[in-house]
């Protein structure tokens, strides 16, 4: 079925009436137990989910959008999600904003109820799952969504995607670093073989192969502590390396951190670039070399994309990257 399934498909799969499963809705005591399971199991075949918004306020022109953000904790995120809901009710569009915070389950719960309470579509920034059981409540319901920042879904024709070039992005760098004469260049930081950190990788893995010289690449969970961590790792393990490529400027901001307590000179004795450039990068000290993403700029498009989908039927893209550029500040040039 193309279409939302309604009421009235789930009463005739059923073999009820309309009025009984609108009773079943509303929980009503006077439907049997027999009955009411009659009535569920429609639903779950037709993945019908019950509108209670719409319910609610019958004639009533609703304009809600569900912004569903894998981790608002990450200022990356963060600003994203408040630059398209900015841009949400600049037209009159209310926002109905979740952290998952990368958990699959609590994504599952936010959509589904998002659904129930009649939103007009998803602006979603998803968290992994195992599976492409993620969104097809979504598809389901028949409601228009896109994917922004990480992608879950392959059916890119039913939920476009837009990102970064964060490909790009690495290769900016990597290539600045070895500008700088360094080659032994470490990447730290992202979930291995989590396509975000695949794509990151992509640029500096290339740029290194074409110079002829090694990779070294040390994973993990892409903040403040693991990067702290790493920076102390480093210098212990491994007092060859003379640059890094981190993952995100969190990683970045906890290695300058714990450079500083191991007593090395960033942006002497080791060049240092993160990746985001969130606003925090250019008021460390050094102030830190970063990727611009202009995730402000980006989530302002995006709104703009979907209000177009929303409103004028148009959809967008089924793929859009949008361009990066590297910022040099202390971290990688020293005195700047």
């Amino acid at each position: 079925m193309s279409r939302r399934p309604t009421i009235v498909d789930v009463a005739r799969v059923a073999g009820v009436s309309k009025s009984t499963v609108s009773n079943v809705l509303q929980n009503s005591p006077l439907v049997r137990a027999e009955t009411r399971a009659a009535v569920e199991r429609a639903m779950g075949e037709l993945g019908y989910v019950y509108n209670r918004a719409a319910a609610n306020l019958r004639g009533v022109d609703v304009g809600l959008i569900g912004l569903v953000i894998n981790d608002l904790r990450n200022p990356f995120f963060t600003e994203f999600a408040a630059s398209a809901q900015m841009a949400f009710a600049e037209r009159g569009y209310a926002t109905v904003i979740a952290n998952t915070d990368e958990t699959p389950e609590m994504q599952a719960r936010v959509i589904a109820s998002m659904i129930e309470h009649g939103v007009s579509g998803f602006l979603i920034s998803p968290t992994y799952v195992d599976d492409e059981e993620g969104l097809e409540v979504v598809r389901r319901a028949g409601l228009p969504a896109m994917q922004v920042l990480r992608r879950i879904d392959h059916r890119t024709e039913v939920f476009p995607f837009a990102t970064l070039d964060y490909e790009a992005g690495g290769r900016l760098a990597t290539e600045h670093l070895l500008s700088l004469g360094t080659r032994r260049i470490a990447f730290v930081g992202g979930l291995e073989n989590r396509p975000v950190t695949l794509e990151r990788t992509a640029g500096y893995a290339a740029v290194m192969g074409e110079a002829g010289l090694p990779t070294f690449a040390v994973h993990g969970r892409p903040s403040r502590a693991f990067g702290r961590d790493m920076a102390l790792r480093l210098h212990a393990e491994h007092p060859e390396i003379e640059a890094v490529l981190c993952f995100s400027d969190l990683v970045a901001l906890g290695m300058l951190a714990g450079f500083a307590e191991a007593g090395v000179r960033v942006g002497r004795d080791v060049r240092l670039v993160g990746f985001d450039d969130i606003e925090e990068a250019a008021l460390a000290w050094p102030q830190l070399t970063s990727v611009r993403c202009d995730v402000a700029r980006f989530g302002r498009e995006a709104a703009a994309a979907m209000l177009e989908w929303i409103g004028d039927g148009v959809q967008p893209q089924e793929n859009r990257l949008a361009p990066v550029e590297l910022i040099v500040r202390a971290s990688s040039a020293g005195d700047v």
